[in-house]
């Protein structure tokens, strides 16, 4: 999932939003082993580097089986896929997301349908869902956005009383877990992403779909291959969408690192919590809530702030990085201008689309830049909103 993202304009040095040189560092020797013994079998596609990954991830993810594909925005559409889904069809999904959800919905024939998230932790409002459903409904998408998990026993409800397939859109959460259980294994289908930014991110790009099910999983593997098990043999419509060797190589070296990661980024967290709160920032700064429920992965740190876009600009010209997920729901975008939704419809969407901002989080994020990062959040309310500060209100 993309962001845009500011580049500084300024003397001072600037920080790194995301450092996977830093990363690479630590690993190097590994990965380089790990591309030269591919490039010594001479076998690119599929095989035994991706069979023995597909083994490994399923493990972690604690789903019997994976599938891997090329990009995380394939996993989502061959997963829709395997329900044979078309123009008379409906999938429930969230607005608050990178367009690649509901595309992929799209790409099927079917329609998506919009609901609202829960302003608390940007995802999909489980209590909304029912009364979107359909006689037309097939599927619903939640997303695990920025490393959180879903409220999936509501959503796993619902499904299993409309008879509705779950399939979690897990791009940015791999490792997440929702009362002890990983995400991608609670849904029917779990699809993750191995762009680079990502927590477990390889050296392009890369995809994966987890699946409960033998059979589904079976079919995904003809679906990413052109539909066939042997060579000019199609037994049904599928595409091209296999995991690189390469990708599948790396991916094997980084899994081993992904819980230490995955530690170095909530402590991360914690950091920016108390920065927070020794500035005295609660009243024009919202930080992330993890309910009780999850194990947050934090693939991004997003807080919900006053004046953003001004804060924003003033950290561009202080050489603290920020992004933006996202700068406009999906539901007022052109390319699904013709669901019919208007300004208003999703207010929570719309608003978190005006007051959120990602910052700099990484595993190898040092704590004096993440000081620099609060320190400057402050400056800001200090020198330039002061008179404001109090309401209680984001703008």
């Amino acid at each position: 999932m993309e962001a845009t993202s500011t580049v500084a304009r300024t003397t001072k040095p600037a920080l790194s939003f995301f450092d996977l040189q830093a990363q690479f560092a630590t690993i190097r020797h590994e990965i380089l082993l790990a591309v030269e013994s591919v490039l010594e079998s001479q076998q690119f596609i599929l095989g035994q580097q991706v069979e023995v990954f597909e083994k490994e991830a399923a493990a972690y993810v604690e789903s019997p089986f994976a599938v891997g594909c090329a990009s995380g925005t394939d996993a989502l559409y061959l997963a829709l896929c395997t329900q044979e889904l078309g123009p008379n069809d409906e999938v429930i999904t969230t607005p608050f997301t990178f367009v690649a959800t509901a595309g992929s919905i799209a790409r099927t024939g079917a329609k998506p349908v919009f609901v609202d998230i829960d302003p608390e932790t940007f995802n999909i409002n489980p209590d909304l869902i029912e009364q979107a459903i359909t006689d037309k409904t097939r599927a619903i998408i939640p997303v695990h956005l920025f490393g959180l998990s879903a409220a999936m026993h509501p959503i796993s409800k619902i499904a299993l009383k409309h008879s509705l397939a779950v399939i979690e859109d897990a791009a940015q959460a791999i490792g997440a877990t929702y009362y002890g259980q990983k995400v991608g294994s609670i849904g029917d289908f779990g699809c993750f992403s191995f762009f680079p930014s990502k927590n477990l991110g390889c050296a392009g790009d890369g995809g994966m779909v987890t699946a409960r099910d033998r059979d589904m999983a079976d079919r995904l593997t003809l679906l990413r291959a052109h539909g066939t098990r042997q060579k000019y043999h199609s037994e049904i419509i599928g595409m091209n969408s296999r995991l690189d060797a390469l990708q599948a190589a790396i991916l094997r070296v980084k899994i081993r690192y992904l819980d230490a990661w995955t530690r170095a980024r909530r402590e991360h967290a914690e950091l920016y919590a108390r920065l927070f709160e020794h500035y005295n920032l609660s009243d024009v700064i919202t930080v992330p809530k993890t309910p009780s429920s999850c194990g947050h992965v934090f693939n991004q740190y997003v807080i919900r702030s006053r004046h953003r876009d001004a804060l924003r600009k003033y950290m561009q010209e202080q050489g603290v990085p920020t992004a933006v997920y996202y700068p406009e729901p999906l539901h007022l975008q052109p390319a699904f201008s013709h669901l019919g939704y208007e300004q208003g419809s999703m207010p929570h969407s719309e608003r978190a689309c005006a007051d959120s901002l990602a910052l700099p989080i990484y595993p190898e994020l040092p704590a004096d830049d993440q000081e620099r990062v609060v320190r400057t959040i402050a400056d800001f309310y200090k020198s330039h909103v002061q008179t404001n500060r109090g309401n209680g209100n984001h703008e």
